[in-house]
């Protein structure tokens, strides 16, 4: 028997072992994907029980596009003083919740840039008249990397402002900005950006305080699978600090491959380039199930359709996530490199997960099951795809 069919077997077990870098690199190395995929499921039933597939009824938000720091892979943001810049009034924004609520939401997730002019009380004024007006919804606000912006124009550590933002009302941190937690490559792609460590250290006090937050990974930087493992490796030992202490830590972890068409960094593919950029759906599926195997400690992982498609996303949910992702409504960060949809309704969701042989079930931003109104099939019709 091979090293890789002994790991996989080991795997398989009732109660599998802790899945090592090195044999986690075997796996992504060798291991025949529609094994890994299997195996990857049975972890899956172990960590969420039953054959049901979450999802939630959400909106993003993106109050601004201004933004510093030029990552190579965003389309979406404007420098300063761009003639496309804009940021959003409070108005305008709380417009846009409301018409969540009208189809029965429960988040936003409102992230932007890091813009040089905002101080914090603009944001923490933000969160503070958006609580008294739609109090039903929770605000998972900001990245680490805003966070951090905040904090150099405020003069306060990323802590102090976290603890203004929650005292606010922020419910939440999203996973945003994390990328691949590797400076090797993450410098490379976002120089400006700051160093895995940062981000690790405001997730950290995020869940100190309590905030709701989650994992995120992209792929497709041109990375090994090698830097890729010791992204998850990170974020697993940071889990581990949050169980420790009796924290919630990280709720779910979600990847998907970095889109190339609109961007600095898709156009290093024209040129002289000693990496491969981008990563495929069979190459997505493999790191779902190996993340599926490697978080014995993060109990949610998430499908992505945005980026991958609807159908890709069903194969997810055969590689081991148990949650199929969010309405969002609108999505303008991804959508600028290049996907073309956007948004997906609650319905659309359920046929996704119902047609893949498992039960759709709402929820909300920290996993709480919600009532559920069933699909009918029957007279349900998608609607067709816009392209941007």
């Amino acid at each position: 028997m091979s090293q890789c069919q002994e790991i996989l077997q080991s795997q398989s077990e009732d109660s599998p072992p802790r899945l090592s870098i090195e044999d986690a690199l075997v796996l992504y190395q060798e291991a025949n994907l529609t094994e890994l995929m299997h195996v990857a499921s049975i972890h899956r039933r172990l960590r969420v029980p039953g054959n049901h597939v979450t999802y939630l009824v959400d909106r993003n938000v993106n109050y601004t596009n201004v933004c510093t720091i030029n990552c190579q892979f965003c389309s979406f943001y404007r420098p300063p003083g761009h003639p496309e810049t804009y940021l959003q009034t409070v108005d305008q924004i709380s417009e846009r919740i409301t018409q969540l609520e009208e189809i029965g939401g429960s988040r936003i997730l409102m992230q932007g840039g890091v813009h040089p002019d905002l101080v914090l009380e603009w944001y923490t004024d933000l969160i503070r008249e958006l609580r008294i007006r739609h109090p039903s919804i929770d605000l998972d606000c900001f990245s680490p990397i805003e966070i951090e912006g905040i904090s150099d124009i405020c003069g306060l550590s990323t802590n102090q402002v976290l603890e203004e933002l929650r005292a606010a009302g922020m419910h939440g941190l999203p996973g945003g900005g994390a990328e691949m937690l590797v400076d090797e490559v993450r410098l490379d792609i976002s120089p400006k950006k700051g160093s895995a460590e940062n981000w690790l250290q405001v997730m950290r006090e995020a869940q100190e305080l309590g905030l709701t937050t989650s994992a995120t990974n992209v792929i497709g930087f041109g990375e090994t699978n090698l830097h890729r493992l010791e992204h998850m490796g990170k974020v697993r030992e940071l889990q581990d600090e949050a169980l420790s202490r009796g924290s919630v830590g990280f709720t779910s972890f979600i990847s998907w491959p970095v889109m190339l068409e609109n961007n600095s960094l898709g156009r290093r593919e024209s040129g002289t380039n000693k990496y491969t950029l981008g990563a495929g759906s069979n190459e997505y599926l493999r790191h779902v199930a190996i993340s599926r195997l490697f978080f014995d400690n993060i109990k949610h992982i998430q499908a992505s359709w945005p980026t991958m498609g609807t159908k890709i996303a069903q194969m997810a949910l055969f590689a081991g996530a148990d949650d199929i992702g969010s309405t969002m409504m609108e999505e303008n960060v991804v959508s600028s490199s290049g996907t073309t949809k956007t948004s997906a309704s609650e319905r659309e969701l359920q046929l996704i997960v119902s047609r893949a042989g498992f039960v759709p079930v709402k929820r909300d931003s920290d996993y709480n099951l919600l009532d559920t109104e069933t699909i009918d099939e029957e007279n349900f019709s998608p609607p067709p795809i816009q392209p941007n």
